[in-house]
This record gives C-alpha cells, structure tokens and sequence, in this order.
C-alpha cells in the first residue's frame, strides 16, 4: 500500500508562486510566503480574504497548516511584532501553532483565472476580457485588472442587483445600485476589491454597469453626471471570496492537499438599518 507524498511549505510556495508569480503584483503590494518553515509538511490548507484573529483560529481549530490569504497582513513596514501589538499577536499565533502564511494579492487580481474572473463568472458574466490589460511582467494572455463581459439576456438595474445580491455572499452592507432602476443591462464590468479608481476605464468600455467594492460619494456622483455606466457597489470582502473557491479547487487539483475555504465574514461593516421613511415609500 502507497501513500501520496505530502508537500511541504517549500514545494506549495513554488506551486502558487507559479500560479500567481510576485513578479505580477504592483510595486506596493507584499506578496509571498510571510512565515513559516520551509520543510514543513502541508496536509491542510484554509484559504481566507483576510488573515485576522478570527480566521487564524479557524486555521487552528481545523487543523490547517498553511494559511493562503488575500490580503496582505504585513502591506506596510513595521518596527515590531511585539505580542502587544494587534498584528504582533497574529505573527506570534500562527508560529506557535506552526500555521505557515502565504498572501497573493494583487498578483492574483490580474491573474487569468483571477480574483475577477471568480467574481464575473458568479453573476453569469461570459465572454470575458480584462478591464484595465495587464502591463509589464503580467502582460498578455488575458490577464489585467478587472473583467468585462456579457449577460445571457438584457435586465434592468434593479434584476441584476437583486441578482448579485443573491450570488455573492451575504453581508451586512448588501449591494447598492447607482443609476436608473429600470435601465437594460447587458455588458458589465467588475473588479473585485476597492474599484473607484477604474471608473474611466469602465466608461470607456462602454459598459451598462460597473460592479466593484469601496465607491465613495463623489467619484461615483461625478462619473454619474458625466453619463458612465450605472454602479453597483458591494462589500470588499464579497467581492473577493468567490476567487477563494476557485483557488482552493486548484490546490486540492494540482498539489493533492486538503483545502477549506473560510465562509467567514472578514467585512467590517455589521450592522445595516434602512431608514423608516424610505421602508414606508416603497410599501
């Protein structure tokens, strides 16, 4: 009787690396391997948009060795991982635990399968091609940021965010539609994450709607009056945990190895109360 190799950290770090090469991600960004040792054996892997208290106890309790993150826990220099500090506790956690931390981040955004090509494919979104084309060492092959693509059939506003609100997980903030409820939408474009900055290059596609996370009130009032497409904004984390199963997939797939994704709600907004006033106008 013969048992499958088990993988060690080294070998998956090579393997997503591959997938998601670092060389993709933008100048800012921290991506990689963030700790743990490099023979160490990988029979579980917990894949999660943020890497907090929460999701790391999750990766504890389930016994998980390797933790592979969207978010970067360490995106700015720090002086200290010092156990009194928030991010310090979280380092000091996952050594003792021995959960190792992987992060791709924006190298996965423009990747192609990508974090958008999760997101676009939830609400039935075909013939896809990038938002903004990948520039640089990504360049080509379909990747960049963000997708564009088609509906099956034209709905109005008001359909496909009910649509989208049915086909990404449930948060506390839900979706929020800018524009005219009855108008036909059939081309979309979509980012996953904060996404007012692509508001240029989603009325230059000539999209119907645009559906990201993070708009703020004066980018989209603006791009309104200005005649782009109508907004849809959701929550950060919605817009990105669909891209968790398709990674996941891959990892049980190409490296044989046990992979959760975690269901858990990383977004910061709880509480979502709609005024009185406005209940009884559409009663």
């Amino acid at each position: 009787m013969t048992t499958d190799p088990v993988p060690t950290v080294r070998e998956v770090v090579a393997a997503l690396d591959g997938r998601y090469p670092r060389a993709w991600a933008e100048q800012w960004d921290r991506v990689g391997l963030v700790l743990g040792e490099f023979d160490a054996p990988v029979r579980r892997v917990l894949c999660v948009v943020d890497c907090v208290p929460e999701t790391v106890e999750q990766a504890v309790d389930a016994g998980a060795d390797l933790i592979v993150a969207h978010h970067p826990l360490l995106l700015r220099g720090v002086s200290s991982v010092a156990p009194d500090t928030y991010k310090g506790r979280i380092v000091h956690r996952l050594i003792k635990a021995d959960v190792a931390l992987y992060v791709a981040h924006t190298n996965a955004d423009v990747a192609n399968p990508g974090v958008s090509d999760a997101l676009a494919a939830r609400l039935d979104l075909t013939t896809l091609r990038p938002l903004v084309p990948a520039e640089g060492a990504a360049a080509g092959a379909g990747r960049g940021i963000g997708r564009v693509g088609e509906l099956a059939e034209p709905v109005t506003l008001g359909r496909f965010a009910d649509l989208a609100a049915r086909r990404l997980p449930p948060t506390a903030a839900g979706v929020r539609a800018a524009g005219d409820p009855e108008r036909l939408i059939r081309t979309v474009a979509v980012c996953g994450g904060a996404g007012d900055g692509f508001l240029g290059a989603a009325t230059a596609a000539g999209v119907d709607a645009y559906l990201c996370a993070d708009l703020r009130h004066h980018p989209a009032s603006e791009h309104l009056a200005e005649g782009g497409p109508a907004l849809l904004d959701v929550a950060h984390w919605a817009s990105e945990r669909p891209w968790l199963d398709e990674l996941a997939a891959w990892l049980r797939t190409d490296l044989g190895v046990d992979t959760l994704v975690s269901d858990l709600d990383t977004d910061p907004w709880t509480v979502h109360a709609v005024s009185r006033t406005l209940k009884e106008s559409r009663t």
